[in-house]
């Protein structure tokens, strides 16, 4: 996978001269952008895309990253959700939970983790990524296998409360760490890398729920839910040590890199028109930065549109529910929300694949079209009962989720390399924040006195996804017109 990744990067040959073309092909029409990059490259005139040196330097930076990413994800994906395998598999019995007050276990983690999102990254984009993510990830790991010990309601919402404050950094100090590393052409794979990470959490999830509640029931006298949590929660903390030693820093910080290698990731950026602070130069305030992130309409626009695909996503949070609701029982519950992750992990790589390609000037017009399927689909939902049907629409519902968010990511990294480094961190955590605060709402879609039908919440999916159709087309409208800084 990475050989492939930087083969994809090799078609880069372009000079400061060939730029406007390059541009036009792109999507970029807007003439100071242009010259903008051209400037930029005048600043290295050594650096030259596309070279032997840039292809091993992407390499290295896919080595370093994109893994340790990717499973610091998966983990936190796991322990995010695993609250919902540990409802079906005793955990609400024992505790005596109630639909709504499940519900609440949910919102409380995301409140927490929303509210904290911009001052966690405001706090990254100064310090050490390294470190500091490593320190937040054996933060989770250790609460979630506390969980294990809880014996009442309210010590759950307690224990769910500290999970979203110490996962609160984690998704925007990513989004700011892919942004700082790789050129616009390169973000929409890596996005989709990325994301791909709780898809398969999602499908080997509930394969790993069932395993652990099946063959663990009772062990050492510990309901098999429990241990849930115990197992989940050690894999994280396992993995946070390896991350404090491998993950990479920003580019001007990276004790993994040598001198040369830092400036040519800097360089590489520049010549993309991807701004990131340089050794000695000053600090933008938390208030610059607050005012050129959030007082612009690109935030603002892929702030709504991302509400609108997470809104959406809240169902995978009911899976195992759903499943039940289809007729499933069991440990089957757990096993048939499988296929659901699988197909959306093909169609999510294909996805951004393309979207670093072809498809590139028509992002918009891809998550559109994405929407377009998921609002059909929920309304056809809607409409019929026979469970094959419900089953194979929720496929591709998932789908359609998971690939919009890859590509929205990325969208939105990209349309904010203008910004200064700090700016942009707080432009992809407020992105990141708002969009996951829609799951809020989302935990109170499927009340188990909807089941089976629960045409309340898809019928809301259907709104909110038509309503994203619109905000995704003006998005592709508008950055075209208005490439720049405008």
């Amino acid at each position: 996978m990475l050989n492939f990744l930087s083969k994809s990067n090799s078609s880069e040959t372009k000079n400061a001269s060939e730029l406007a073309a390059t541009a036009a092909e792109s999507g970029i029409t807007n003439e100071k952008e242009t010259e903008h990059q051209i400037e930029s490259v005048l600043e290295v005139p050594d650096y030259r895309p596309g070279t032997d040196e840039e292809k091993k330097l992407v390499r290295k930076i896919d080595l370093l990253l994109l893994p340790c990413i990717f499973i610091m994800y998966f983990l936190s994906y796991l322990d995010r959700i695993n609250v919902g395998n540990a409802k079906v598999a005793g955990m609400a019995a024992d505790l005596h939970l109630s639909s709504g007050q499940y519900s609440i276990v949910l919102i409380v983690a995301i409140i927490f983790y929303v509210s904290f999102e911009i001052p966690t990254n405001m706090i990254l984009s100064k310090t050490r990524p390294s470190i500091f993510l490593g320190v937040i990830m054996i933060t989770w790991g250790l609460i979630t296998l506390l969980i294990w010990k809880i014996k009442t309601y309210p010590e759950l919402v307690g224990m769910r409360v500290l999970v979203g404050l110490a996962e609160a950094g984690f998704a925007p100090g990513v989004l700011l760490m892919f942004s700082s590393w790789y050129k616009r052409n390169e973000q929409s794979m890596r996005f989709g890398i990325y994301i791909s990470a709780p898809v398969l959490a999602g499908a080997f999830g509930g394969l790993l729920a069932g395993a652990i509640t099946t063959n663990l029931e009772d062990a050492h006298g510990i309901p098999g839910w429990r241990w849930l949590f115990i197992v989940e929660g050690s894999m994280t903390i396992g993995f946070a040590f390896v991350a404090l030693l491998v993950l990479l820093d920003f580019p001007t910080k990276t004790r993994h890199m040598n001198e040369r290698e830092r400036k040519l990731a800097i360089a590489r950026l520049q010549y993309d028109s991807i701004v990131n602070r340089r050794e000695g130069e000053p600090d933008v305030t938390h208030l610059q930065a607050l005012k050129i992130a959030l007082w612009n309409w690109r935030t603002l626009l892929f702030a709504t549109g991302y509400a609108i695909i997470t809104g959406t996503s809240s169902m995978s949070y009911f899976y195992p529910t759903l499943m039940g609701g289809l007729g499933y029982t069991g440990n089957r519950v757990q096993y048939m929300t499988v296929p659901l992750y699988a197909v959306a992990f093909v169609c999510n790589l294909c996805t951004s694949y393309f979207s670093d390609r072809k498809l590139r000037p028509y992002r918009g017009y891809v998550t559109a079209a994405w929407l377009v399927v998921l609002t059909v689909c929920s309304i056809i939902f809607t409409c019929v009962y026979n469970n094959t049907a419900r089953y194979v629409l929720l496929v591709f519902m998932t789908s359609a989720v998971w690939s919009t968010t890859a590509a929205t990511l990325a969208y939105a990294s990209s349309s904010y390399s203008y910004m200064p480094h700090e700016a942009r961190a707080i432009a992809l955590a407020f992105t990141n924040g708002f969009g996951t605060s829609a799951t809020i709402y989302g935990a109170f879609l499927f009340p188990a006195k909807d089941s089976p039908k629960y045409l309340m919440a898809f019928s809301l999916i259907s709104a909110l996804s038509f309503l994203g159709i619109f905000v995704f087309l003006a998005l592709q409208i508008l950055l075209v017109r208005y490439p720049g800084k405008f």
